[in-house]
């Protein structure tokens, strides 16, 4: 097998980024814009040494699960891949994505549930960023190519609300109307770096210009573009982000206009969202995500809860209103002030807010003598640290919650928990993305009471170290 090289196959299946696969002389090929059940030749375009990649030549007769994509950027654009089959198709992928994760990396045997639709599987989103560039000297705002660092232009992208595609026109046109340099990342010259935008559930949004200077000329001019084409606005933020490297936002946020912070309202409870904090972008999806965490928790009313990876305190103070405590703990010093001022807006009073780390956090509650009944988490794609297993661990929750947004990294700290005395007894996967390959799953796990807690605390073994 070698590039170019042309085979006719039948698909087979689907890989974990939404890819499909076959198999040609025993070797694995990963086929983009595949679908299982596709008989099509296919081109390969690159060989590596486990498996090969490829494109489809030619279709010669679809699987009855394909449907026509309605996006003229979507095989192009790094951001759906799932526009192409149906939404019952995409939730039978994604509850094999989940059920495979967990029997071959965790050893898991407990039966997956069914996935859990989202509500919309268009224009979900509440938060974007859209990176910029210039191609034949013409600025261009849009979203990475697939696998690359090059930027895709793009109009109207179907997962977002049409305000951001709004309001990445309105810049578009401004840069260029204006001669004002696109930030380039190879020379670090230039100025317009990213355009970032968060909208609510109350029908506002901010938007946040990123830029390589602290200032430049016609930035009052592009307030008021903003302010007249977009009335949904309550703030519009100036980030100074001078550093090489992908990472869109730093500290340096300024106002140019109205506000500071959005506020949303999410399951009954209001908040304060800054644009540095974590907070959910399928809104709706959420309220489901997080009322079945709470069925999860099982409380009663008088058990304490510690909330890792807290943010803004979402889940925090969603479990107060069904807790007797809740700790929550965030080492993002912004998001822990925000899950204070939230508390006080929704006049909730039996939360608290730790800025720490998990092994900071536990030794502080530990120090207290505080009994830890349930443990919720909500950890970023990279799973539980090592640190933040082994705290958890001696606490000894009899429940714990986890909310993971990578099937491996949960299967992977699943492992870890069931090896250590906890049993896994229920698994549900949320469609918090829908069109993507990500797929976020609900966990709950438990143990049994022990006679003497401390003895169990002391049998634990270390997560690595």
């Amino acid at each position: 097998m070698k590039k170019n090289d042309i085979y006719k196959v039948e698909i087979e299946s689907w890989s974990s980024e939404g890819e499909g696969i076959c198999h040609i002389d025993g070797m694995a090929v990963f086929v983009r814009g595949g679908v299982p059940g596709d008989k099509c030749s296919v081109r390969i375009i690159k060989v590596l040494k486990s498996r090969a990649i490829a494109i489809i030549e030619e279709m010669v007769s679809p699987s009855g699960v394909r449907i026509e994509n309605d996006c003229p950027v979507f095989y192009k654009c790094g951001g759906c891949a799932l526009r192409h089959v149906r939404y019952e198709e995409e939730l039978r992928m994604k509850h094999g994505r989940v059920s495979d994760a967990l029997r071959r990396i965790g050893k898991i045997e407990t039966p997956v549930e069914d996935v859990l639709p989202s509500p919309a599987t268009y224009r979900y989103r509440n938060k974007v960023i859209f990176q910029t560039s210039e191609v034949k000297g013409q600025p261009v705002v849009g979203f990475y190519r697939r696998g690359t660092h090059d930027v895709l232009s793009v109009d109207a992208c179907l997962l977002q609300g049409i305000g951001a595609d709004k309001a990445a026109d309105v810049v578009r046109r401004f840069v260029t109307d204006h001669n004002v340099p696109i930030y380039d990342e190879a020379s670090g010259e230039g100025i317009i770096r990213y355009i970032y935008y968060r909208s609510s559930s109350l029908g506002t949004a901010q938007v946040c210009i990123v830029s390589a200077k602290k200032s430049f000329d016609g930035l009052d001019l592009l307030v008021e573009k903003l302010k007249e084409e977009c009335p949904e606005l309550t703030g519009i933020l100036l980030c100074y982000n001078p550093h090489k490297g992908n990472v869109a936002l730093t500290e340096d946020i300024r106002v140019l206009w109205g506000d500071m912070y959005l506020t949303d309202k999410l399951c009954g409870l209001t908040f304060r969202i800054s644009p540095l904090s974590f907070y959910q972008v399928n809104h709706d999806q959420t309220e489901n995500l997080y009322s079945l965490a709470l069925d999860f928790a099982g409380l009663s009313g008088n058990e304490t809860v510690f909330d890792l990876y807290c943010g803004i305190g979402t889940i925090s103070l969603m479990m107060a209103r069904h807790a007797g405590k809740v700790i929550g703990v965030e080492i993002v010093p912004q998001a822990v002030e925000d899950a204070k001022v939230n508390a006080d807006l929704n006049g909730i009073t039996n939360a608290e807010f730790i800025c720490a780390d998990a092994a900071e956090a536990a030794n502080i509650i530990n120090s207290r003598g505080e009994r830890i009944d349930v443990v919720t988490v909500d950890p970023p794609r990279k799973g539980l640290s090592r640190d933040a297993i082994n705290a958890i661990l001696r606490i000894a929750p009899t429940r714990v919650v986890y909310v993971s947004c990578d099937p491996a990294t949960l299967a992977r700290d699943l492992n870890v928990f069931e090896e250590n005395g906890y049993a896994v007894q229920r698994v549900k996967p949320v469609d918090m993305f829908p069109r993507t390959a990500h797929i976020e799953g609900t966990v709950l796990m438990s143990r049994p009471i022990s006679e003497t807690e401390n003895s169990w605390r002391n049998s634990v073994k270390d997560f690595g170290g």
